[in-house]
């Protein structure tokens, strides 16, 4: 069964970091072999293209890296861009306000920075997370002047899952409305996924779906795993991804990236946990 996929997509946050957000050094490992033997690897995240950047260069990968849930693929060696799909200023705009009037935290991202409203518990809990600055610029909805390429919503689960129902009703058919982590409410064009954007680069890359491998947890990696030839969730993953995934492998915190790699592209079997 050895080699039987070109391209890995893996997520970061609860998939292939673990609770320290760091990468262990098995999935490392196993990366890099996966790498020598002639994988691409890339990462596809929500975060921020400088928050995951490090972590390619810890790979030492130069595959374009997925980030912004899709919204922007950029090239790790010499930051290219080669795809950005940014939410359309008005709605933006739209969505900002909604977001101030339910006082709700809004996170918005320019050029690879990162603005918010003013400074709060969540926007420090941001930071501390994604290692980057914030720029507090007053009230959202009249700073934007640029589309954004994503926006986040960050709050409790049960609050969130309030203004994600007003959002979609609203705006369905023109983003893409989708929880990551359980705290983060993912808002991007809705030509700006996980999947689409990594079909978008097996395209360019000349491989077929059947080749490709997607690793992921939540519900914003859904589309990416049923996408790929290959669609792996982590035992720690929502239930609705487990049950789409082809492949189910050991949790994050038991280095699940590393025990899918040495199972099913070195053939080296061994029990999950």
């Amino acid at each position: 069964m050895a080699n039987n996929f070109k391209i890995l997509a893996l997520d970061l946050d609860d998939t292939l970091l673990g609770a320290d957000f760091q990468i262990s050094p098995e999935n490392r490992h196993a990366i890099r072999r996966a790498v020598a033997s002639g994988v691409l690897v890339t990462l596809a995240t929500g975060r921020m293209f400088r928050s995951a950047l490090p972590y390619a260069k810890q790979l030492q990968i130069d595959l374009p890296l997925i980030t912004y849930h899709g919204a922007l693929i950029r090239t790790a060696v010499g930051e290219e861009t080669l795809y950005h799909r940014p939410v359309p200023l008005e709605l933006a705009r739209q969505v900002a306000a909604l977001a101030a009037a339910g006082n709700y935290h809004l996170n918005a991202y320019i050029d690879d920075e990162l603005f918010v409203a003013k400074e709060n518990e969540f926007s420090r809990y941001y930071q501390q997370l994604a290692n980057v600055k914030v720029t507090a610029v007053g009230e959202l909805s009249t700073f934007l002047e640029t589309p954004p390429t994503k926006l986040t919503i960050i709050g409790s689960e049960g609050r969130l899952a309030e203004i994600k129902s007003i959002l979609i009703e609203s705006y369905g058919n023109e983003l893409a409305i989708v929880i990551s982590r359980p705290n983060f409410l993912e808002i991007t064009d809705r030509l700006a996924t996980k999947g689409q954007a990594l079909h978008f680069l097996a395209e360019m890359l000349d491989i077929p779906r059947e080749q490709v491998a997607a690793v992921g947890d939540s519900y914003n990696d859904l589309d990416m795993i049923l996408y790929a030839g290959f669609g792996v969730a982590v035992a720690n993953a929502r239930e609705e991804v487990k049950s789409v995934a082809d492949i189910i492998t050991a949790k994050n915190t038991d280095h699940g990236v590393a025990v899918f790699i040495r199972q099913y592209l070195f053939d080296e079997k061994e029990e999950i946990f």
